[in-house]
């Protein structure tokens, strides 16, 4: 929980740029994959320091396991291996499980690392995924000659290799007038930069409702309380 604390926050953040939540996911699953691989001794230490210091009984790790219903003994499986692989492993697993089906795309326009992740496969799936309507099959194949271009000239150019942000880049396009040149790429990055990242706003508006429709105003009819929400 400690791990995904930081995630956790950053997604519930009112602003909050794509590229620095894909850094905190990727972060995030390094962590907790180490901590699969190398945090089993450390917590069976600590448990049982926690045991010694307050005088409890210290699990037998070696022992058989008996499951607490049927209390039937499972033959070669320990108490050792029933706490690490039964629950600890299978904790685990499901968070990296979950992560990775929620977060498993790269920003396919992400200056970091000289454009390491740029692809214009991925770019054409990220467009069709989310952008399928602000984009026609005429411009969408104007916006593939245009990245071709783009990867061969902008990508090389000196001063793009120091951007590290979406926002920088977007920022640069139109210092250095590459907008003008590659403009529906340009307004892809618009797009990305608007992508929702968290659901925030919704919820805190949800928090909202309860100001204005009280226990008092328990009857308040649907039309009534939109217009008092709007105001």
């Amino acid at each position: 929980m400690g791990i995904t604390d930081t995630l956790c926050q950053a997604l519930q953040r009112h602003s909050q740029d794509i590229l620095n939540v894909m850094s905190l996911v990727s972060t995030t699953k390094d962590l907790i994959q180490n901590l699969r691989e190398n945090g089993w001794d450390e917590l069976l230490n600590n448990v049982i320091a926690f045991c010694e210091t307050w005088e409890l009984d210290v699990p037998d790790t070696n022992a058989r396991y008996i499951a607490s219903r049927s209390r039937s003994k499972k033959e070669d499986i320990m108490v050792e291996h029933h706490h690490r692989v039964d629950i600890y492993f299978a904790i685990i697993d499901t968070q990296l499980l979950e992560l990775n089906s929620r977060f498993n795309e790269t920003v396919a326009l992400d200056p970091k690392e000289f454009f390491k992740f740029f692809g214009i496969e991925k770019i054409f799936a990220l467009v069709n995924k989310f952008y399928s309507t602000d984009f026609s099959q005429q411009k969408k194949e104007h916006l593939s000659y245009e990245l071709k271009h783009y990867e061969l000239h902008a990508c090389p150019y000196p001063e793009l290799r120091k951007i590290l942000t979406l926002f920088n880049l977007c920022k640069n396009l139109v210092e250095s007038r590459k907008s003008v040149s590659y403009p529906l790429v340009d307004k892809l990055i618009h797009l990305i930069l608007t992508l929702s990242v968290s659901i925030a706003s919704i919820e805190h508006v949800f928090s909202a409702m309860k100001i204005v429709k009280t226990k008092l105003c328990t009857k308040m009819e649907d039309d009534f309380l939109k217009n008092s929400l709007v105001v």
